[in-house]
């Protein structure tokens, strides 16, 4: 049986505080939900807020990169203060430091998560596949690794799971903000030779010409990004319990938005919303797992 470090009262304070933050900011995916054991809650939405924390000082505001770079610097510095026991006042760093202390949460997959921020603050072209499963390793990758280290499962085999629907719900995320991606920030995390070959343009993005070619691409795109989810997907099996649920809830949540941007082909820069018939087939396929690997390949209407 696993021992943890109780929380003293100033530190059940921080916790529901990041408990309240994480579940304040929209995601089409659960964060920290009640479904999760408690004991798990708390150091998930200290995960998240710090998450959160270092992805707004990438992308928020007015200020210029080397302004970034030096908060990020910064939120990097607290980090290490926290993990080495003497965290600020601030509640996400009084959370984080417990967290880190009781569940032994590796601080370098904090230091992925700052090192793929600075990357979105000085990078804006990927040139190949391989260049944005570089950029997922240590953007989205960390955070399943640090939910699996919290829940106590960090088998080799958990892990490569993990690594997978983490990985393809950051390419899903991507593929339904392209417009946005590229409009706010610059940004493409299509890979540039990828595009080549299917004979598109950076004006394809910037003026939205959802043409055959831009569908043909995103056609692809979507495939990989399916066949990466569904690798991942017995994760949600093998854990088990109300943490196994959460991870097929999120699992499923991903096919289904994946599963949206397919039925709009016509349009592949309106970001998808999900309905409530939506949100019923994730119950279903979370409820049943075996609809889990099956969601992202429905035929589209």
């Amino acid at each position: 049986m696993r021992m943890f470090a109780r929380p003293d009262p100033d530190t059940r304070r921080a916790y529901a505080q990041c408990t309240r933050q994480a579940r304040a900011h929209y995601e089409n995916f659960p964060v920290a939900s009640r479904l999760l054991p408690a004991h798990m809650r708390g150091p998930v939405a200290a995960i998240y807020v710090f998450a959160r924390r270092a992805d707004d000082l990438a992308d928020e505001g007015r200020m210029v990169a080397g302004q970034r770079l030096n908060e990020l610097d910064a939120l990097e510095r607290r980090l290490h203060a926290a993990a080495d026991g003497d965290p600020c006042d601030d509640a996400g760093f009084v959370a984080l430091a417990h967290a880190i202390r009781a569940h032994r949460l590796p601080v370098s997959l904090f230091l992925d998560l700052l090192d793929a921020f600075r990357q979105d603050v000085t990078r804006t072209r990927y040139q190949d596949f391989g260049d944005v499963m570089q950029y997922c390793r240590r953007s989205a990758n960390p955070v399943g690794r640090l939910l699996l280290h919290v829940a106590g499962h960090t088998d080799a085999r958990s892990l490569a799971w993990s690594d997978a629907i983490c990985s393809a719900l950051q390419l899903i995320n991507f593929y339904q903000d392209l417009s946005q991606d590229f409009h706010e920030m610059g940004r493409i995390y299509l890979p540039m030779d990828e595009m080549a070959r299917f004979g598109v343009t950076e004006a394809h993005i910037e003026q939205g010409i959802s043409d055959p070619p831009m569908q043909a691409l995103m056609r692809f795109q979507y495939a990989r990004a399916d066949r990466l989810l569904r690798s991942g997907a017995p994760l949600g099996s093998a854990l088990g319990g109300r943490f196994g649920l959460e991870i097929r809830l999120i699992t499923v949540a991903g096919a289904r938005v994946l599963w949206r941007l397919k039925c709009q082909q016509a349009d592949v820069f309106s970001r998808p919303r999900l309905r409530l018939r939506d949100y019923a087939a994730i119950l279903r396929g979370a409820l049943f797992p075996a609809g889990t690997a099956a969601m992202a390949s429905e035929t589209p209407p």
